[in-house]
């Protein structure tokens, strides 16, 4: 069984956000990166679908040479090869990554021809754009199902279930297929050093991106700051009662 992982360099949690002087690029000079927590449960899917079936998992990328250090830190988890989209001029959009990253799948050399499986992050930690492994689907003209948390692999079919308001909606669809996944499908291990030293052994193959003339042009990046909330204490003991109804008053819920 042959299965695809995409996954994306993004900037770590808890750092602090700040951009190029042109607007159109993040500082990374006080960043650290990673993968999103979809795309980790992505990769410990396809490791744990070829565990039982039997197979090949090849992680891709699309970004900068720095992108590397992601690739080879997803490989890891247990992949047993990696495919290097290289970008030259920033951050690409969903147009352009889906195409880029469909290029990358078709030049590839599969057993059978082509992936069984196209596994991809729900979407991602930065943009939350939600598009590129639709994008991916229609480029490969191939069936998708998207934001799973429960994921089975038959011979012929894939079944899938996802979230739904009192219970889940299940689908299925035929192999191959692209399928987007949620944090929550599984539990990911934690890469361990024998892996991230076999993983840095692994063989990378190296493509550059062509630009997509169709694709989204970036005006600019903009930090939305998020306002901040501040409690205030009225009063403690006997005294909240006169404050609480004062409130209640000006409020007008008190006639």
């Amino acid at each position: 069984m042959e299965i695809a992982v995409c996954v994306k360099r993004v900037p770590a949690p808890g750092g602090t956000v700040t951009l190029s002087e042109d607007e159109k690029s993040l500082d990374a000079r006080n960043l650290g990166f990673t993968i999103g927590p979809h795309e980790e449960c992505a990769i410990e899917e396809a490791t744990r679908l070829a565990g039982i079936h039997g197979g090949r998992v090849t992680v891709l990328t699309v970004g900068p040479d720095e992108a590397l250090e992601q690739l080879r830190a997803a490989m890891s988890f247990g992949a047993d090869r990696g495919v290097h989209v290289r970008t030259e001029d920033g951050e690409l959009g969903p147009v352009a990554t889906a195409t880029a990253l469909a290029v990358a799948i078709r030049d590839t050399e599969w057993d059978g021809g082509g992936p069984d499986l196209v596994l991809l992050g729900n979407e991602a930690p930065d943009s939350a754009d939600y598009q590129v492994g639709i994008r991916l689907a229609h480029v490969l003209d191939l069936p998708c199902l998207t934001g799973l948390k429960s994921l089975q692999v038959d011979d012929a079919a894939i079944t899938g279930r996802r979230e739904a308001a009192g219970g889940w909606d299940v689908f299925a669809a035929p192999r191959p297929a692209v399928v987007t996944v949620r944090e929550g499908l599984n539990t990911p291990r934690y890469p361990s050093l024998p892996g991230r030293l076999r993983a840095k052994k692994r063989p990378v193959q190296t493509r550059t991106a062509v630009p997509d003339p169709v694709d989204a042009q970036l005006i600019r990046l903009r930090v939305v700051q998020i306002p901040r909330t501040q409690a205030e204490l009225l009063a403690t003991g006997p005294d909240l009662a006169g404050e609480l109804a004062d409130l209640l008053e000006t409020w007008g819920v008190l006639a």
